[in-house]
Formats: structure tokens, sequence, C-alpha cells
């Protein structure tokens, strides 16, 4: 399962975020360092399910409404303040529980009621464009600092061994989730001699490598509070993803629908009362109504989903056993949805099955068609592969 990092400063509503989410049972405070360890949960990216293209009659029932959730990993870590990367507040703690993240969910507290480091100022006192940038700082600080550690022993190595930099730099870093690829790329961007870079081209390089490793998209939280202005603001940024969120919004509304009391999916631009509501909760859901018609959502669904789709690139596919009926050998309809990278193969799809399925892959065959595939064909997103294997 792919993990997705939420992160920023504390009290911006993160684990809010997180509660809205996963509807996990997570401490939510407005003070600084409510969470002290992360918080694992599993969320889910929404995409159309296949089964209404495919003509499934009645569904295939692990759908609602023709929506699929396919789960992913969420880490909610605890509060980064600035120089977090020298020790501050929860320092490394915090940066050590990114390391699993393959893209980062920053929530920024877009109403501008806590300062820097999280503590409580008042409605508009404070400014998010200043906490825009420095997330982004401080991880690659926190790469820089391991890198510098040992950068004159890599040096040497490098010089005098004639050993590959590239693999180098990948030893030193693959504990902070930083890939082989991810290093190449780096290094070519910088262009020059790693024997010959000062202290400022390490820094450069440590944030070329943070922009690989952990590609980040704003959400702008409580942005049902927020001064118009700071949100005006935060969507001009260009080169930034920032989707306004309302994390509390998106609990009132899965709990409501959890108990029976609207319906609704998460992502939605609206729901449907269809239980009997007091005149105080029909008073709040109509006050969150007028939130999702000025932002079209909660934004919690919209972030998770572009984090994997936009920024990470995968796609979803669903294997099967019978391509005919498209189940498993036990009859269960579309049974799996597998994440895989835009680019993937067939045969990468009979890995992720399954190892020896992979090894022993013959062809595969693409439901929708009947097409017989060969082990390089690229996937596409929705496709429905039977594996033909020797197993």
């Amino acid at each position: 399962m792919l993990s997705v990092g939420l992160a920023g400063k504390p009290n911006a509503g993160k684990s809010t975020f997180f509660k809205g989410a996963t509807l996990a049972e997570v401490e939510i405070a407005n003070y600084p360092f409510t969470t002290i360890d992360a918080n694992h949960g599993v969320s889910h990216v929404r995409v159309n399910c296949p089964c209404r293209s495919l003509g499934v009659e009645g569904g295939c029932g692990r759908c609602r409404d023709g929506q699929r959730f396919v789960p992913v990993e969420l880490i909610d870590v605890a509060g980064l303040v600035p120089d977090a990367h020298l020790g501050k507040g929860l320092g490394n703690e915090f940066l050590d529980s990114l390391r699993l993240s393959e893209a980062v969910i920053h929530v920024l507290d877009s109403s501008g009621s806590t300062d820097a480091e999280g503590n409580p100022v008042g409605l508009g006192n404070h400014d998010p464009m200043q906490d825009v940038e420095f997330l982004k700082y401080e991880i690659g600080m926190w790469l820089f600092g391991i890198l510098d550690k040992n950068w004159s022993k890599l040096m040497r190595h490098y010089t005098a061994e004639k050993m590959k930099i590239d693999q180098l730099i990948y030893e030193q870093l693959g504990g902070a989730g930083v890939t082989d690829v991810q290093v190449r790329w780096a290094l070519s961007q910088m262009g020059t001699d790693p024997a010959k870079w000062s202290a400022d081209d390490l820094r450069r390089f440590s944030g070329l490598l943070r922009q690989a490793s952990k590609p980040m998209i704003i959400a702008a939280n409580k942005a049902d509070l927020a001064p118009p202005e700071n949100i005006k603001k935060l969507m001009s940024l260009r080169d930034e993803v920032v989707i306004p969120v309302t994390g509390a919004a998106e609990i009132a509304l899965r709990m409501a629908d959890k108990a029976g009391m609207i319906r609704y999916l998460p992502g939605d631009p609206d729901f449907q009362v269809v239980g009997k509501l007091s005149s105080a909760q029909a008073a709040g859901l109509e006050k969150i109504r007028g939130v999702l018609r000025m932002y079209g959502s909660t934004g919690v669904q919209e972030c998770i989903n572009r984090a994997v789709f936009d920024l990470l690139d995968y796609i979803t596919v669903y294997p099967v056993e019978d391509e005919n009926k498209f189940t498993d050998r036990k009859g269960v309809i579309l049974p799996d949805a597998f994440l895989m990278k835009r680019g993937s193969s067939a045969r990468d799809l009979a890995y992720k099955v399954h190892s020896e399925i992979g090894d022993s892959f013959l062809f595969a065959v693409d439901a929708r068609t009947k097409m017989r595939l060969g082990d390089k064909y690229e996937l596409k997103d929705s496709d429905v592969i039977k594996i033909v294997s020797t197993k």
C-alpha cells in the first residue's frame, strides 16, 4: 500500500484532516503538539468503478454508486516548527516519520489563526503565505544533514576509489525514502562534478532530492474560517497545487452518513438528507452545504486523489481470472483494484499479484477486448486484465 504523509506546523489541522479521511480516532485539540507519535491510518482514492462500463448487471458489489475506493496509507506526523532539522520542537522525530511517504500533503492553516509555531493568535492574525515554503526547506535540510555528515567520506570513495556517486548517495539516503532513480535525476539537474560542489551546491542538490522524493500539495485547511483574501493569495501561487480544505466539515459529513442521517460520498459536491434531523443538526449541515457550494467539496478527497494521481502518476488496474465474467476463481466480480505507476507493464502487474506469477508469466488478456497482450504491454488506467502464467 502506498503511503502519503500529512505534514505541517502544529495546530494546522493535520489530525482533523486525518480523521476526516480515515474516520480513525485521534486526539484533536487547539494547542501545539497534540500529535506526538505519528498516526497511521487507511484512507482511499476515489475512482470510477469499471463495472458500469463493462455492463455488469447489478454492479460489482465492491463500489458505491459506481465509485470505487482504493486504499492508501495516510501518515499523520507530529507538527513541524521552523528549524526542526536542527532539533527544534520534535525535530527529527517528525522528519523520520515521513521517510515512508511517497508524497506529502502540506496541511496549512489558511485562516491565519496560529503563528509559525502553532500557537493560537486569533483569526487572521498570521499570514499563511509565510508557512508555504518552510516545510520544503525543512525536509530539504533534513536530507542535507544526512549527506553533509558523511560527504567527505563519500568524496574519498568517489574520487580515489572511482565508486559510482549515484550508488554512494543512494546508500546514504535509502533509509530516508529516496530511490536510486531520484538520485540520478537530481544529479542530472545539477550538471556539475560533485567533487567540486560547495556547501550551497549540496543544499541545492538536497532540495532537488526533496522535490523528487517528497512531492507536495498544499491543503489550505480551515478554509471555511479563512478571510477571503487569504484563500485568494494562496490560490494565486505559481508552481503550487493549492486546494481549499475544511477537514472539520469532512468529519461531520462522514459521521452523519455513517449514522444514516445523510447520504454522502467523500469528494461529493453535496449530500442528501435521508434521516430525521434535529433543528441544530439541520442548521449545521446547511452551513456545511454553503461551504460545499463555495469550494465544490470539502477538499479532503481531492487532496488525496491529486497527490496519488497527479503528483505520483498512479493509475488503477483491475486483475481478474475470468475475462468473460470479470471475476476471480470464486466468482467475485472485480475483486481487486491495484494502484500501479503509469508506464507499468503487464508483467509488472503479474509481479504485483504474486512474485511466482510474475516469474512464470506467459501473456495477459484485455478483458474488455479479449485481445492477447505481451509482457511489455503498457497498462492503461481502468484496464481489466487477466494474467496467464504456468502457475
